[in-house]
């Protein structure tokens, strides 16, 4: 499904964010990505949905290679990675419904379709009682769980999140993270990019750690070591 192979990245002044790494992820495995801020972690997951191109390497999404992706062609990869950050970017003058429906739009779906889909993305993730407020309305938590409602539009294989807790005290973390493996549970890839040591520790899931732009390890049961 994600596919790394010798993958560095440089940045000028000498920054070498990613060095020389390989890794797979398969399909329907929830990953967590681990390590001290400027390890690699944020560069590895904007490699994941080109929004960065490696310096060296290769990196392949599913059958794609996405190496050196088109520009015309990463709405397409994006449609099929829903990408989750911490922070939430909800439009304050739309609703919850507006907000999720809002990347439909974008994308040119049809009104029949976004009125169907979005609905069901706000039920999987628990507002389908409060599509119509507004995100001053609501927790940090529920806004959390609309910015994922978002992400599900385009029913992914791929859920990438970026530090989705970093904004949201303990009982709402925790939540986010029982709907991420809820999401998990109906088969879609999840990442999860995250420096919290409590939550990578109590999900007992695979985990790679980076350190300094190198993979240091990579278990299927792992903690966060570092």
């Amino acid at each position: 499904m994600i596919t790394f192979e010798r993958v560095s990245k440089f940045y000028p002044h000498g920054v070498n964010a990613l060095k020389d790494v390989s890794v797979s992820i398969a399909a329907g495995e929830f990953v967590s990505i681990v390590g001290q801020s400027g390890t690699g972690k944020t560069t590895l997951a904007k490699l994941i949905i080109a929004e960065e191109h490696p310096s060296e390497g290769r990196v392949i999404i599913g059958d794609w290679d996405i190496t050196h992706i088109p520009t015309a062609d990463v709405p397409l990869l994006r449609r099929q990675i829903g990408v989750v950050f911490q922070d939430f970017k909800l439009l304050p003058q739309k609703t919850l419904f507006e907000n999720v429906a809002f990347a439909l739009e974008v994308s040119g779906a049809l009104p029949s379709k976004i009125q169907q889909i979005v609905p069901q993305v706000l039920k999987i993730v628990g507002l389908d009682q409060k599509m119509h407020r507004f995100p001053r309305e609501v927790s940090g938590g529920e806004q959390q769980r609309t910015v994922i409602a978002r992400a599900l539009v385009h029913r992914p294989k791929i859920l990438l999140a970026d530090e989705p807790t970093g904004n949201l005290d303990a009982i709402n973390a925790n939540e986010i993270i029982e709907l991420l493996l809820k999401i998990n549970s109906f088969g879609t890839t999840v990442v999860l990019v995250t420096h919290n040591r409590e939550i990578v520790n109590s999900l007992r899931k695979r985990v790679i750690t980076l350190d300094r732009g190198h993979l240091v390890s990579d278990q299927a049961t792992g903690k966060y070591r570092l």
